[in-house]
């Protein structure tokens, strides 16, 4: 092949390679900061006996954050618009945030830093990974929503029988289910598997990270109250 067809290839390869790049170091810029803050608030809700004495004393406070976590996810997937429109973006990405802070605070102070770091080092693997990983984990996104409806049933079943083992095995599946669900949108990002983000969606992108890593987090949580109870 001529070398000067081979110039204009070349060119397009490190375009998209400079382009997946800055995409993704948009996401994990924006999740970063996720992180961060929450973690920040668990910490504050966990250390401090004061606050942790008015969340356990005031469980209407546990269903408002629910409520606060819940419409603003169902909002940012399921507008499009809505997700791409400053600053109803970002005010998508920090209403999460008090769900994991306010379920932490019904933990005791061992238990919410040895979750923190079985996270941590799950997530950390689960994201390397994936990024080098050449299986295409997103053509698994068919089987995990199957996963997913289990989850909700099991879950639903769990909310009747009182069972610590079944609440044990319910949290092992979510974890579990939640993490092939983080190593699935870190390759979204990647822009060369059978599914990829929209470039403008890195709001999104760092959404759906961030949900991965909170509910891996409240899921290795409950997982390890349970346990030492």
């Amino acid at each position: 092949i001529p070398f000067q067809y081979l110039i204009p290839f070349f060119q397009n390869k490190i375009f998209q390679s400079l382009f997946v790049l800055h995409f993704s170091t948009q996401v994990f810029l924006v999740l970063t900061v996720q992180l961060t803050v929450t973690f920040s608030f668990v910490a504050l809700f966990t250390f401090n006996t004061n606050i942790k004495a008015f969340v356990r004393q005031n469980s209407w406070t546990y269903w408002v954050s629910y409520l606060i976590f819940i419409i603003p996810l169902i909002s940012i997937s399921c507008c499009g618009e809505f997700r791409r429109k400053h600053p109803w973006n970002m005010v998508a990405l920090v209403n999460p945030t008090g769900h994991a802070v306010v379920t932490s605070s019904f933990y005791d102070t061992y238990t919410v830093i040895m979750a923190v770091g079985i996270t941590v080092v799950v997530c950390f693997t689960v994201v390397v990974f994936s990024l080098q990983s050449k299986y295409d984990f997103t053509s698994c996104v068919g089987v995990l929503f199957v996963c997913m409806i289990v989850l909700f049933v099991f879950g639903i079943l769990c909310i009747f029988i009182r069972n610590n083992i079944l609440q044990i095995v319910y949290a092992s599946l979510g974890a579990l289910i939640f993490t092939c669900f983080l190593a699935v949108d870190t390759q979204l990002l990647l822009g060369n598997k059978k599914l990829s983000l929209n470039p403008e969606e890195y709001v999104f992108g760092a959404l759906n990270l961030y949900l991965d890593i909170i509910n891996i987090f409240l899921f290795i949580l409950q997982i390890v109250g349970r346990s030492r109870n």
